[in-house]
């Protein structure tokens, strides 16, 4: 990102654990499929990955049939974080159901679940971009 004058050096750039905290705290998150598609979902960020649930006749359960590759980023503009991953297919377990449950007030087990392990991620702070944006390879 030398175009926008991001530093080479380490001063400045978040650490994962920031990200993390974004990550588990938001409500919605948005997954972007092939297809082109982008919606807006609910979903929990544990054990290092993302999950999410979308109905298996949804436009996007066949654009994850086609190619699994995803884009996941939070709603804000102002506190970045984007997660590259390939979103696999899981079975819900009752405790990931009920982390769920708490979270949005309904549990949602109908349709097929993912989960999007990083491969790289990107954040930043808008208040101190360029300077705060970092890249994390997995």
């Amino acid at each position: 990102m030398e175009s926008y004058g991001v530093s080479e050096g380490a001063e400045g750039l978040l650490a994962w654990s920031w990200a993390e905290e974004r990550l588990v705290a938001a409500h919605n998150y948005w997954v972007a499929a092939s297809g082109p598609v982008a919606t807006p979902v609910w979903g929990l960020w544990r054990d290092g990955a993302f999950v999410f649930s979308t109905g298996g006749r949804s436009r996007k359960a066949r654009a994850l049939a086609r190619d699994p590759h995803v884009v996941v980023h939070l709603e804000s503009g102002d506190e970045v974080v984007i997660v590259e991953g390939v979103a696999e297919r899981i079975e819900p377990a009752a405790e990931l159901l009920a982390d769920y449950g708490a979270k949005y007030g309904v549990f949602g087990s109908d349709g097929l679940w993912f989960a999007v392990r990083p491969q790289r991620a990107l954040a930043w702070q808008e208040a101190t971009f360029p300077t705060s944006t970092t890249r994390f390879d997995f």
